[in-house]
């Protein structure tokens, strides 16, 4: 259970949410887990299958009070509001920014800014921990070139310009992705990046853990009352979580990224537990992919300190974290979008 600027967020699963009086009383298996004053929140987010009482869920609708199901690994079930609820002003904000390039341009440097900056720590903290088995010279200038892309995206003036300073961002940061795997060089490797399919299993992975996040930020934005589909950094298309994807690109080199180095390089995952289709498209197989949303799971389960808030969560409400902060800098409760700065 964690409190996080006003919402509940109810991570241990298996537990049913009942009402007494003004109290959220929270059981697993008819004991009494804990009591919670409901006037403390503005929503409620529970990751679990039983639900709630109808009595708490007229009272939530009553007083405005959010009630959001998730499954334990995060993807988004159903929302319950009631009749008269801020969200429906939320989304037309969310709107009206997404239609207005000058607005769409200021959320989408923040996104930008937490991906360059995120993806330059993941290479400082290669060359802190393994300076021995990587050219630091190298690991140094492609750094460099991320920190001066970092600062230009903060002063660009269009979403094109800004398109331009992201691609040689990543350009400088995937130059370096194969030096960072360590173990099993001949079984994983990385020359560039590719999709749809993927071509090597390091590729077939980023793919497979991208997706995975993608989700989390989708599920997170639409537990604030936002439009998932409707972003900033990418434009609408049918079909395409263009918000979510908006909100992962921060979070790709430290959820993701991270992850998949790790895999490989403490040999979690291994050649067999990919394969490669006629098409040449690599995929996990079935244990491949059970190995690796264990991990997922398991890395989403660890503590970092926020950077932003100073609050101490689970990495798995990192999304959550940034989703809220996100729909308050639309109300204008904030001054601008705090991109999650990990270091």
């Amino acid at each position: 259970m964690k409190p996080l600027l006003n919402t509940l967020f109810i991570t241990t699963e298996g537990v049913y949410l009942g009402l007494d009086g003004e109290t959220i009383v929270i059981s697993k298996e008819k004991e009494v887990l804990a009591r919670v004053p409901l006037h403390n929140f503005e929503q409620v987010t529970v990751f679990g299958y039983l639900g709630a009482s109808p009595a708490l869920m007229k009272k939530c609708a009553e007083n405005n009070i959010a009630l959001n199901f998730m499954t334990p690994s995060g993807r988004f079930m159903a929302r319950i509001i009631g009749r008269t609820n801020g969200n429906v002003l939320l989304r037309k904000e969310q709107y009206r920014c997404s239609d207005d390039a000058e607005k769409s341009l200021l959320y989408a440097q923040g996104f930008l800014a937490g991906k360059l900056y995120n993806a330059r720590w993941v290479l400082e903290r290669m060359l802190r921990d393994h300076p021995d088995r990587i050219d630091v010279e190298a690991f140094r200038r492609e750094s460099d070139r991320l920190k001066r892309a970092y600062q230009e995206v903060m002063q660009c003036e269009s979403l094109d310009a800004l398109r331009g300073i992201e691609g040689e961002g990543a350009k400088a940061y995937f130059s370096r992705f194969d030096a960072m795997i360590l173990q099993q060089e001949e079984d994983f490797f990385f020359t560039e990046r590719n999709r749809r399919p993927p071509l090597d299993r390091m590729n077939c992975l980023l793919s497979f853990l991208y997706a995975l996040l993608a989700n989390d930020a989708a599920a997170a934005l639409e537990g604030v009352g936002l439009d998932s589909y409707v972003g900033f950094l990418h434009r609408d298309r049918p079909g395409r979580i263009s918000l979510a994807l908006d909100l992962m690109e921060e979070l790709r080199p430290v959820m993701a990224d991270r992850l998949a180095l790790s895999l490989v390089n403490r040999k979690a995952l291994r050649a067999q537990d990919f394969r490669q289709e006629s098409n040449g498209a690599v995929l996990l197989t079935e244990e491949g992919r059970k190995k690796t949303l264990k991990a997922w799971h398991d890395m989403k389960e660890g503590e970092l300190k926020h950077p932003y808030l100073q609050e101490t969560m689970k990495w798995g409400l990192v999304p959550h974290a940034q989703a809220l902060l996100l729909a308050r800098a639309l109300r204008g409760d904030l001054d601008a979008y705090p991109a999650f700065l990990w270091k």
